[in-house]
C-alpha cells in the first residue's frame, strides 16, 4: 500500500487537482547587437571579459551567475562587464550562443 492508497482512504471524497507547471523562463532581454567576449592578462593571470550588453543590469548580473556558475569558477560585475577567471573564451561563446545571443570573439 503506497502513499496515495493510504491518502485516499484517510480522504475518500478528495478529487486530486491537477496544477498545470510552468517551465520557469529566463526573462533575459535580448540584443541584436553582439556581446563582446575577449581575452586579457592582469597581473599575469588570465581573464574573460564580456561587454556590450545594452539590457538591464539585473539580467546581465543573472546571465553572469549562470556562467560562474556552470563553469564553476570565480568572477565579477563592475562597470557593466563580466569578468571570469580564466580563459574560456570558446565555452561562455558556445553558452550565450545557445542561448540565443550574438558573440563576437574580440583579441587573442
Amino acid at each position: 500500500m503506497d502513499l496515495k492508497d493510504q491518502l485516499k482512504n484517510l480522504f475518500p471524497d478528495h478529487t486530486p487537482e491537477e496544477t498545470p507547471q510552468e517551465a520557469p523562463k529566463d526573462n533575459i532581454w535580448m540584443q541584436k547587437d553582439p556581446i563582446i567576449c575577449k581575452y586579457e592578462k592582469r597581473k599575469g593571470k588570465p581573464i574573460t571579459i564580456l561587454e556590450g550588453y545594452t539590457g538591464a543590469d539585473e539580467d546581465f548580473k543573472k546571465l553572469a551567475k549562470e556562467l560562474k556558475t556552470k563553469l564553476s569558477v570565480g568572477g565579477s560585475f563592475k562597470d557593466d562587464k563580466i569578468i571570469i577567471q580564466g580563459d574560456y573564451r570558446d565555452k561562455i561563446m558556445a553558452m550565450l550562443v545557445e542561448k540565443g545571443f550574438k558573440v563576437k570573439r574580440v583579441g587573442g
